[in-house]
């Protein structure tokens, strides 16, 4: 498992962080997953939709940093940071790409774009998370979610 970096809370009195660093392999994103439960859980169990809706999250944000924003390019690496606040998660995914135009992202439930075979990611974290926020470079994804 990967071994998360515990970095200094943002303000004093705010909850812990952790931070993972790890190169663009698509390999690795069930070991990115569980690093990040881990850290989230920690302390006390998940309801299992909690717990859902983290993996599911993790799992498209990274894959897709790694994917489309890093191009599958194994020299470049996706930094995660989890944020533990009493009552909620922050998770943000960063890639070393471009970015893309976050505000014209197609729907997937698009009549031209029902048959296709990616592009729901995205429209999976916006219907589980609590809030999704983007950079204005579009290459770093913020995401809350309810701690329990």
């Amino acid at each position: 498992m990967l071994s998360p970096d515990r970095i200094p809370p943002r303000a004093p009195g705010q909850g812990e962080r952790y931070r993972v660093e790890l190169p663009t392999d698509i390999s690795r994103v069930g070991e990115v997953v569980e690093t990040v439960r881990a850290c989230c859980f920690a302390e006390a169990p998940p309801t299992s939709r909690t717990q859902f809706r983290l993996c599911t999250v993790v799992a498209e944000a990274v894959a897709n940093a790694m994917l489309y924003g890093n191009d599958s390019d194994p020299a470049r690496r996706v930094i995660i940071d989890v944020e533990l606040a009493e009552d909620r998660l922050v998770i943000s995914v960063s890639d070393e790409g471009d970015g893309f135009d976050h505000q014209h992202i197609p729907q997937p439930l698009d009549e031209e774009a029902i048959e296709a075979t990616r592009g729901r990611g995205l429209f999976m974290i916006h219907n589980l998370a609590d809030s999704v926020q983007f950079n204005d470079r579009g290459n770093t994804i913020w995401i809350t979610l309810p701690r329990h």
